[in-house]
């Protein structure tokens, strides 16, 4: 239950920024006659390229200093820290279905970029293409607790490998915006 929730939070986040963004008044460029408007004081608040990972290894006391660093500082700040928390979660983890030990997994969860193939599959993992971007319906909560909790062929702990949902609850749109149509 807990993580279709976080499905329906991330959804609900992309479909908010999506309509935020979107703009029927083309005439005069991105925010108006001048262009976009930087004057100000900007603050970085959230950090969430993968789903979840925020959520699950990044313990509440450091929510504030994960969320305003840098991605590139991240993995020296933050990864023994997500190596602790995997081997917690999971003190029987040896190696996932990618081949990574817990050194080599939680440096790559710990830098929290969601990288994009420009040239290949776009999936966030299909068994052979590991997080070359994601698509709608990839089932991105499945695929951490795969990684997390399978072992090296994916199949150990099967209760905890899979949360279940295996579809949206409504088709999504083969055209912008994309996002399944709202209840």
């Amino acid at each position: 239950m807990k993580f279709n929730n976080i499905k329906i939070v991330a959804i609900a986040l992309l479909v908010s920024f999506s309509a935020y963004n979107c703009s029927n008044d083309d005439d005069n460029g991105p925010t108006g006659p001048t262009g976009p408007n930087f004057t100000g004081t900007f603050a970085q608040q959230d950090q969430m390229a993968r789903p979840a990972i925020n959520t699950v290894f990044v313990e509440m006391v450091d929510k504030n200093t994960f969320n305003t660093t840098l991605p590139s500082n991240q993995g020296a700040a933050f990864q023994s820290k997500f190596e602790t928390k995997l081997l917690s979660l999971n003190p029987g983890y040896t190696t996932n279905a990618l081949g990574f030990d817990a050194a080599t997994f939680t440096g790559a969860l710990a830098t929290d970029v969601l990288t994009v193939s420009l040239t290949g599959t776009t999936t966030f993992f299909d068994g052979t293409n590991v997080l070359t971007g994601r698509t709608l319906a990839d089932d991105v909560i499945s695929t951490e607790l795969l990684l997390i909790f399978g072992g090296p062929t994916g199949a150990d702990n099967p209760g905890l490998t899979d949360d279940n949902v295996d579809a949206n609850d409504k088709p999504f749109l083969s055209s912008f915006p994309y996002l399944a149509s709202p209840w």
